[in-house]
């Protein structure tokens, strides 16, 4: 009796554990941790920017992240150009890079291998612009004048941001920023590659207050001949879809 007892327990114990052990690596497998994150912004190449970021999982459901990207001519998203009585120009065209550092906390009980679920943080991006703009002015005596500058902006903004992290498979997610309300700080400058007269700035200055985009600019924003450069403060807002390897 006792030998038909080891015969049957012992398999039956081996079985048991074997199973309790695959079953312990499949847990493990399905919590994989992972800490680091290369990605591909795939929604603003509609408007002609190419973005690589790269997230680090630091501490306790935190992450540290850095953007970078380049701006090309190339895109949807264009700037139209002024066209009133006495200044008429072409579509603007802008090129630069930006640079966007991160800071996240995903939600645990969202999050499977520390970077993925849902999320909030905080964000500082930084923005470089350059362009040109062509185009003809009449003044009131109906002389004509041809424009031709060279423009830069920089941007400097700061906000938070709410997004969801989608795992897709081990290795891939798809990152959706949901929301990333913020305020940036505008300083615009033109250089002026042809003489112009004085009244020209005014009434620059004047067509620049019918774009609806300028409505949240404050009253400081105007340009003159002796300082061609305007700061201001304005809303700024981030979104994006991203494609994500970890590792």
């Amino acid at each position: 009796m006792k030998n038909t007892l080891t015969y049957f327990v012992l398999p039956l114990l081996l079985l048991t554990t074997t199973f309790s052990f695959g079953q312990e690596i499949e847990t493990q497998a399905e919590k994989r941790v992972v800490k680091n994150e290369i990605s591909f912004e795939v929604l603003q190449l509609i408007n002609g920017v190419y973005q690589l970021s790269y997230e680090r999982y630091v501490w306790n459901n935190f992450s540290a992240a850095i953007a970078f990207g380049y701006k090309g001519k190339e895109g949807l998203i264009k700037l139209s150009g002024i066209d009133t009585d006495q200044i008429k120009t072409g579509e603007v065209f802008y090129t630069g890079y930006q640079i966007a550092p991160e800071i996240r906390y995903y939600l645990k009980n969202t999050s499977n291998n520390n970077l993925n679920g849902f999320y909030f943080g905080l964000y500082l991006k930084y923005s470089n612009y350059k362009s040109s703009l062509s185009g003809a002015y009449i003044n009131d005596e109906g002389t004509n004048y041809d424009l031709e500058f060279d423009m830069k902006l920089d941007i400097t903004s700061v906000g938070f941001m709410l997004g969801y992290k989608l795992p897709v498979t081990k290795r891939l997610n798809i990152d959706f920023m949901i929301a990333g309300p913020g305020s940036g700080n505008y300083n615009f400058q033109i250089k002026n590659k042809k003489d112009l007269p004085e009244e020209f700035y005014d009434d620059l200055n004047e067509a620049l207050e019918e774009y609806n985009i300028l409505d949240f600019i404050n009253s400081d924003f105007r340009f003159s001949e002796v300082n061609n450069k305007s700061k201001f403060s304005a809303f700024s807002f981030r979104y994006g879809i991203a494609v994500g390897y970890t590792f």
